[in-house]
């Protein structure tokens, strides 16, 4: 059985309070909502906090409240609120897919927006026990200066594997986050970084409050999909995840296009397809897509299973996708 190292619990009602707790402890505090992910890494030894401060009794960080022009969900929603909600359902039906795919029912109840945005990265050489990790003299990512993966690499590749994340970067979404300074708004596009060790830029004393997704245009229709590549349809995480937002106007021409790969390294990846907007959302448009995919992308050894195939998994993805979207099959 694995043990965890003693530490305090902190339980703070407000968003004032987590936020002096964190600045108080700083890099020794570690943020639980859920706990489904924290707290088994707690016991491999991932994190060592010396106080964890548990979240899940801030009132106010729940629930969807529908605006004119956008939604905002509170980060302590619930994975399985999010796939359920109405309103997500109505508006951002790729997000309510992308959260119902995520590990199993029981860790759905419990796992959180916030939390899943916020997941730690993952690597074949990282999520394993102490005495596996300290067989190998540890890795780039925790305790050691080597990378497993990349000979010589200098920064880390664990592979970000957070599915709500891929759809909400193609919805544009942003968070607010709240610091010692008080709350901003970011674009998730700025929240990840290029480096699996820390691959987003929270600091150890800011805390995600909201999540704000745009509504569509009323002068377009959005088609959203999702889709997940994985060992087992339940539990576990991706070995590549595709989501997908196209905008068309009446006569299906194309407005605007996201397409965002991930599990593949530390940041999701974004398809730069800007030279179908204009152009009619048919079987040539899907086409192009698969290209793009198969050509930008490049999985590493970071997680199981072979990269050449988890490569050649991708435009198979983005057609699935497309197809969950309600769009076209080639």
């Amino acid at each position: 059985m694995l043990r965890m190292d003693p530490f305090s619990v902190e339980m703070p009602e407000t968003v004032d309070a987590a936020v002096a707790l964190l600045s108080q402890h700083g890099a020794k505090a570690k943020i639980v909502a859920g706990g489904t992910d924290a707290i088994p890494n707690i016991k491999h030894g991932l994190h060592e906090p010396d106080v964890v401060v548990h979240i899940g009794r801030i009132k106010g960080l729940k629930g969807v409240r529908e605006h004119d022009d956008r939604l905002e969900i509170g980060a302590l929603t619930t994975l399985h609120d999010v796939a359920h909600d109405p309103l997500v359902l109505r508006f951002a039906p790729g997000l309510a897919r992308a959260a119902s795919l995520v590990a199993g029912p029981q860790l759905r109840r419990m796992g959180t927006l916030g939390g899943n945005i916020a997941l730690d990265t993952r690597c074949l050489f990282y999520n394993q026990t102490y005495f596996w990790r300290e067989s190998l003299g540890f890795c780039l990512k925790k305790d050691g200066s080597i990378c497993h993966v990349i000979a010589g690499g200098k920064k880390c590749v664990a592979a970000a594997s957070n599915d709500t994340a891929t759809m909400l970067l193609c919805l544009d979404a942003s968070l607010v986050i709240a610091g010692p300074g008080g709350s901003r708004t970011l674009a998730l596009a700025d929240f990840f970084v290029a480096d699996g060790a820390r691959n987003h830029v929270l600091e150890p004393q800011d805390l995600i409050t909201t999540i704000i997704v745009p509504k569509a245009s009323s002068s377009t229709t959005r088609l959203e999909g999702y889709a997940k590549l994985r060992h087992r349809n339940a539990i576990d995480y991706p070995l590549l995840s595709v989501g997908l937002r196209v905008d068309v106007d009446g006569s299906g021409v194309i407005a605007a296009i996201r397409c965002v790969v991930s599990a593949l390294q530390a940041k999701p990846h974004k398809l730069v397809l800007d030279g179908l907007v204009g152009k009619p959302f048919d079987a040539a448009a899907l086409a192009e897509m698969k290209k793009v995919g198969f050509a930008k992308c490049a999985p590493v050894k970071n997680i199981a299973d072979d990269p050449a195939w988890r490569r050649e998994m991708v435009p198979v993805m983005i057609e699935r996708a497309v197809v969950d979207a309600g769009g076209l099959r080639a």
